[in-house]
């Protein structure tokens, strides 16, 4: 399914015109428009910086954040592809570097100890590393996000997952060297072993500790096809039992993607039985539909990976076996088998159909959390079947991730939970008077969130947003006090990614 999808907004073609604070930056550096940078995908924040940098180097990363400590109050925000959705990649009357100028800096295979990784700039999109590992090497990274117009640097600053986490870990786990400029304007190259703490800070820091310019990421061999599958639950317990027990397979007993989705039980186009088909060639027949189901259905989401050798009837096997234990509804199954590159490149379509219908460039008030096993069930009563029970105008995603998958060590956080879900909310909505007000979107989602704390869920939000520190430090809980000690470590200015709203310009002098 869709995870997430990036977009770069193009402004006017007027070339940023440093003022005085940023005048020695004149004549070593190229500017972008200024416009590109004040807004993003979200559509609902929007900030004026006072340059937009094209840095085609980490050494210009570097030069961009050491002008920036020489100043009293200059900021600076590394700027992926944009898809940010709540200003978290701006910076207002501060630099903003965009970091695509850099994609092309890095990108070489290398061994060791048998194992192959790929070296690629975090300016890179994943949709690049892609295309490029698999023609030159016929390998591919384990773990990705769903949407690929993601950089490198973004997803991992933050976590990046999708249906292969539960086996592989985040993308933040796939990843075995970083090569980081540091709020201080140090270029540092840091693993496990070398600067390991910086690395530990980096990996879902949320930009606050250093600007990511290259990672080592794991790769493995790519397979040919995917055998792609969608099946139907009208009972949230079996949808979850399935799914929980599909994740915790041993690898090569189960499919290779795991990811599920809530449909409203109905034939509304955007929010119903039609989003559930894969092609046009397919019907969802209703009748098939217990008597018995509530307002809303679940679709599991399965693939499994095969290579263009294999027999037919060996993956069918494969499949007939795993798909017998499972309990989804009878009659209601949809598959393929695409090639394994269309597969990952699926939201390509989606990307397409929304800026057909000019829904693309509308705001995206999309809401991301993580919900422990044990408040899952109630979170469906009171959430999928109540507050939603008509769909978001996008995909609603809920499906099981593995907590040992997970680095403690990273600065991400987590539930407390070994086996916790993903839940997104991916709104694409016309605008007013299309659509609803978008302060009546965000107010829900509002809503879910006090709800989760009002009945104690064991909860935490992916991609997070506050607007007070005291609420960020309820987010990270116990870590509070590392994360501020690496902020201090690392940038002790608070010169990074001001956006996210953690820390102020030098709040930790």
């Amino acid at each position: 399914m869709i995870a997430y999808l990036e977009h770069f907004v193009h402004g006017n073609d007027t070339e940023s015109t440093p003022n005085d604070d940023v005048s020695s930056l004149q004549g070593s550096f190229h500017f972008s428009p200024i416009s590109i940078a004040t807004k993003d995908f979200g559509g609902m924040k929007s900030s004026t910086p006072l340059a937009v940098i094209r840095p085609y180097s980490t050494a210009d990363v570097a030069r961009a954040v050491k002008a920036a400590t020489t100043t009293t109050n200059l900021t600076v925000a590394p700027r992926g592809n944009g898809h940010s959705i709540n200003g978290q990649a701006m910076a207002e009357k501060g630099l903003v570097l965009d970091m695509r100028a850099t994609a092309e800096e890095h990108f070489q295979l290398l061994y060791h100890d048998g194992v192959p990784y790929v070296d690629v700039s975090g300016g890179a999109l994943w949709e690049e590393v892609l295309k490029r590992c698999v023609s030159q090497f016929q390998l591919v990274p384990r773990s990705w996000t769903d949407y690929l117009g993601l950089t490198v640097g973004g997803t991992l600053s933050n976590a990046g997952v999708s249906g292969q986490t539960f086996r592989y870990g985040p993308q933040t786990a796939n990843v075995t060297e970083l090569e980081v400029v540091t709020g201080k304007g140090d270029t540092l190259v840091c693993n496990e072993n070398q600067n390991s703490e910086l690395f530990f800070a980096t990996l879902g820091g949320l930009g606050q500790f250093g600007i990511i310019t290259r990672a080592r990421i794991v790769l493995q061999q790519a397979p040919d096809m995917v055998r792609w599958i969608r099946v139907i639950y009208s009972e949230f317990e079996d949808f979850t039992k399935d799914a929980e027990w599909l994740v915790t397979l041993p690898e090569g007993d189960g499919f290779d993607y795991v990811e599920g989705f809530v449909v409203a039980n109905n034939d509304d186009p955007c929010n119903g039985w039609p989003t559930v088909l894969m092609g046009s060639n397919q019907v969802f027949d209703p009748v098939q539909v217990p008597s018995s189901a509530g307002p809303v259905l679940y679709c599991l989401e399965l693939a499994l990976h095969y290579r263009k050798t294999a027999r037919s009837s060996d993956v069918n096997k494969r499949v007939d076996r795993l798909l017998g234990g499972l309990r989804f509804v009878e009659g209601i199954k949809f598959e393929d088998d695409v090639k394994y590159m269309d597969f990952l490149l699926r939201v390509k379509s989606v990307e397409e159909d929304a800026k057909a219908k000019g829904i693309w460039d509308a705001p995206h008030p999309w809401l991301n959390m993580f919900v422990s096993k044990s408040d899952i069930a109630d979170f469906d009563r009171e959430v999928f079947k109540k507050i939603l029970k008509h769909g978001v105008g996008g995909p609603i995603l809920v499906y099981p991730l593995l907590r040992s998958k997970w680095d403690d060590r990273h600065s991400v956080v987590v539930p407390d939970s070994n086996i916790f879900y993903i839940i997104a909310l991916l709104r694409f909505i016309p605008p007013p008077p299309k659509g609803p007000p978008t302060d009546k979107l965000v107010s829900q989602n509002n809503a879910i969130i006090q709800l989760c704390y009002n009945r104690g869920y064991n909860f935490k939000l992916y991609l997070p947003h506050y607007l007070s520190q005291d609420n960020w430090m309820r987010h990270f809980g116990d870590k509070w006090t590392r994360f501020v000690q690496r902020k201090q470590n690392f940038d002790p200015m608070a010169i990074l990614a001001p956006g996210q709203k953690i820390f102020s310009r030098n709040q930790l002098k």
